[in-house]
């Protein structure tokens, strides 16, 4: 299995859409690794996880034929996860050649917003009906499409919605993919963990140094996750760790953050980076 990284900095992106501190400055300046759009990940090139609006930027850079891609987990409707209304342009009207449906997966909040942008007066003459096929999915959904086994796991994040993280599997491996989330996941979730024997975890970082009780992480507390899953039987000596997802409010450019990986055996993603496991 394979995930690249297409995307790897919180909502405001890296350096930060109006933001002068010393961080994106640098960034700016320097630009190479420190240069984040926002979280989006590909796996296979072929199952894809959330639908920033970075996503058009993300196609040409990489060379992606979304059209291609019938198959997207959505974690929540924030907008830097979430922005649905680009995916009226898989209607033939707008792009051509795009075969079969686009199974989207995601929360009934996600798919208000879905509504919201998609089924509107406007787009009518447009209809998505087998273009785009919405499935709404709570955490505890297990289901297989296109060849991949999903699970989707109550996330500790907004609690004004049910957001969700995903176990992915196929061909024997097992992928985690932990954004958005806090630590302190529900008994449910630890349950639907327990016993996974995880090839790549990829957890949340946003905060850098710093921690929070809840909503995101910071490095020490993706420590704490990765212990925990430890202790579940999840993760071994085998497991790819990856951080990810990171906000410049951590204080922490990519090289501070990849030696703090590098000390530890976990991966600090940077955009555009492929693991294959």
């Amino acid at each position: 299995m394979k995930i690249q990284y297409l995307g790897t900095a919180a909502a405001e992106g890296w350096p930060a859409l109006f933001c002068s501190c010393p961080v994106c400055t640098q960034a700016r300046e320097g630009k190479g690794r420190n240069l984040r759009t926002r979280t989006q990940a590909l796996l296979d090139g072929e199952l894809l996880i959330d639908f920033p609006p970075d996503t058009y930027c993300h196609a040409l850079y990489y060379g992606l034929n979304l059209a291609a891609i019938h198959t997207l987990l959505v974690t929540h409707s924030h907008m830097d996860h979430w922005f649905p209304t680009d995916l009226i342009h898989r209607h033939e009207h707008f792009g051509h050649g795009a075969q079969g449906t686009l199974e989207v997966y995601g929360s009934e909040t996600v798919k208000n917003a879905f509504d919201a942008n998609i089924l509107i007066d406007r787009f009518k003459v447009h209809p998505i009906e087998g273009v785009v096929n919405f499935h709404i999915t709570h955490g505890g959904d297990r289901f297989q499409v296109n060849g991949w086994d999903i699970t989707a796991i109550p996330a500790d994040h907004d609690k004004r919605e049910e957001c969700l993280i995903y176990l992915c599997r196929k061909n024997g491996k097992t992928l985690f993919y932990g954004h958005d989330t806090g630590l302190q996941l529900s008994q449910e979730a630890w349950d639907l963990l327990e016993g996974e024997r995880l090839d790549l975890v990829s957890l949340d970082a946003t905060l850098g140094l710093k921690s929070i009780p809840a909503y995101h992480m910071g490095l020490p507390d993706a420590e704490l996750m990765l212990e925990k899953l430890t202790a579940l039987g999840c993760v071994d000596g085998h497991t790819v760790k990856v951080v990810n997802h990171f906000s410049h409010n951590g204080g922490m450019n990519h090289e501070e953050l990849a030696a703090w990986g590098a000390e530890r055996g976990i991966l600090a993603a940077y955009d555009g980076m492929e693991v294959e496991f």
